[in-house]
């Protein structure tokens, strides 16, 4: 009985299957061992769909640091543990922390091997187009490309909302009867947009150096934090206050308020994508994005770990931290003792908070330029220019940021509304990361071609996983955050969710028909990946 290998070798043979030029089987041999050159990266990306337009300027450091400084795990962390704190107390903070680490990596491992695979800009709504049936391909790109852009470009507006609160919060903790009006923050609020902005705008070749010294910055802030903590700390709580039950007050159930709690924390390992959107302007992207998305991964488990188990062990009053404004500062404040070193740690905090969103602009702007150049968006032709005179994609960078400005009047209307809409982002975001993981689970993931991260048997669990987890997060992200529910501690993240998904659908009866997808030669590359089997078989 001939071989499955002997059957492929005589349909090449039959039908004159000879390596295509751009990508030859030297070509797929540096695909698997994740060795390429330029020109191969290059010619993979040719039969993706696209030609290379960007200057491969990100090395692996600077990649890193475009990506942790997205996910900045310890900052992103002291945003929201205090909403952790209201549903189980230290112990949801810290094992809640621990779970969603785990929960995270395993929906980004599955999403990094399709980045491996299928290196590209556009990322999961491309990876939906390659991946799906012929007659669904379209739909399924359009609606994940959107829900992946705005959930983007609405994360951005969360980063920036974050520095404006952040301020305003440490002024109110000098001037304790000052407090903040809503078109006060929101002037703080463009201000930080337009600052952060600037650097992106007028020094696009510095960008990577820019963002290998946001995460130094922010490595060494988070040194800082711990130290200080530690050095200045005065009586602890005992270990059993880490882990003693009864402590929330949200009036959830204990199983319940775990749940909640875990979904909380997954904000903190949040746009792991960030780092695939860059993947044409990164050197050997099938071999460095998947390693950048795991570095940032365990990078920010590292930090946040150590540094939350001494904050909720250096903690003096937790009913003082729940009642405060900003739950990071008057935490740190009961650490420390010390009112000098609160503001000097909080103030650090603050920068990184800014100076981290340029990474974030990037992205917003990259991956809106290229769901343009597919014609994803309207005016497409118009947003998938790329400046000459400045490499890069000025007109969707310019888009998302008046967007964002846009959108902060949102928070002179409701800051209730403001939030939901983000939480829903966060719920997009990840619905984007599963999709794609999704339609490869069902269609057979021996669809996959050469690529340097191959999960094998374990890539069926990480794209199970992350279907089932999606179902739960979807529930429990719309769940009133306490009991009983009130007018004014109500989630409306449900009915954002359902507004942003009929704009959405909206957008594919109005402007999907011009939706055209990558122009992906699929003979081409169905010849590749005979290429790789036979390599891999004479290998063997």
């Amino acid at each position: 009985m001939a071989s499955p290998t002997d059957s492929i070798k005589k349909q090449q043979a039959d039908e004159d299957l000879q390596p295509i030029p751009s990508v030859s089987e030297g070509a797929v041999k540096q695909l698997q061992e994740g060795k390429t050159t330029d020109a191969v990266d290059d010619a993979v990306l040719r039969l993706n769909g696209h030609e290379a337009v960007l200057e491969r300027q990100f090395s692996w450091i600077s990649a890193l640091g475009l990506a942790f400084s997205i996910t900045n795990s310890w900052v992103g962390y002291l945003s929201c543990f205090g909403q952790n704190l209201i549903y189980g107390g230290p112990q949801s903070v810290i094992f809640g922390l621990i779970v969603a680490f785990f929960v995270q990596y395993t929906i980004t491992l599955g999403l990094s091997e399709l980045a491996s695979a299928y290196p590209s800009s556009g990322g999961q709504y491309h990876f939906c187009y390659i991946l799906a049936p012929p007659k669904t391909r379209r739909f399924a790109a359009f609606i994940v490309g959107w829900m992946s852009m705005i959930a983007w470009w609405l994360v951005t507006s969360s980063g920036v909302s974050l520095a404006a609160v952040c301020t305003t919060g440490l002024v109110q903790f000098f001037h304790p009867g000052f407090e903040a009006k809503a078109w006060q923050i929101w002037l703080i609020y463009c201000t930080v947009a337009l600052i952060t902005l600037l650097p992106v705008y007028f020094a696009p070749k510095k960008v990577p150096v820019t963002v290998q010294a946001t995460l130094y910055m922010s490595l060494v802030g988070c040194v800082l934090w711990f130290v200080v903590i530690l050095a200045m700390k005065g009586e602890t709580q005992p270990a059993s206050f880490i882990t003693r039950p009864g402590l929330g007050t949200s009036g959830w159930s204990d199983s319940t308020a775990w749940l909640l709690g875990i979904s909380n924390a997954m904000y903190t390992f949040g746009g792991t994508d960030g780092a695939i959107h860059i993947s044409e302007e990164v050197h050997q992207p099938g071999r460095r994005i998947p390693q950048v998305m795991s570095a940032t991964m365990f990078i920010g488990l590292l930090t946040s770990l150590p540094l939350f188990i001494a904050l909720m062990f250096c903690m003096t009053s937790l009913d003082g931290v729940l009642s405060s404004p900003l739950a990071s500062l008057e935490t740190v404040y009961q650490a420390t003792g010390s009112r000098t070193a609160t503001t000097f740690l909080v103030i650090w905090l603050l920068v990184i908070y800014i100076v981290c969103l340029s990474s974030q602009w990037v992205t917003a702007g990259r991956i809106a330029w290229a769901f343009a150049r597919d014609g994803g968006l309207p005016f497409s032709d118009y947003f998938a220019h790329v400046s000459t005179r400045k490499q890069f994609p000025v007109r969707t960078t310019i888009a998302a940021f008046v967007f964002v400005c846009l959108y902060g009047l949102l928070y002179l209307a409701s800051t209730t509304a403001f939030n939901s809409i983000v939480t829903s982002a966060v719920l997009f975001l990840n619905i984007s990361y599963v999709v794609p993981q999704g339609i490869l689970l069902f269609q057979g993931r021996d669809k996959l071609p050469a690529r340097w991260l191959n999960l094998g048997y374990l890539g069926y669990f990480c794209n199970t996983f992350a279907i089932l987890w999606i179902g739960v997060l979807a529930v429990t992200v719309c769940m009133p955050p306490s009991l009983p529910v009130a007018v004014g501690s109500m989630n409306y993240t449900s009915v954002s969710l359902v507004g942003l998904a009929l704009i959405i659908f909206s957008f594919w009866f109005t402007i999907g028909g011009k939706f055209k997808g990558p122009d992906i030669d699929w003979d081409a590359m169905e010849a590749a990946k005979v290429a790789a089997i036979l390599l891999r078989s004479s290998d063997a």
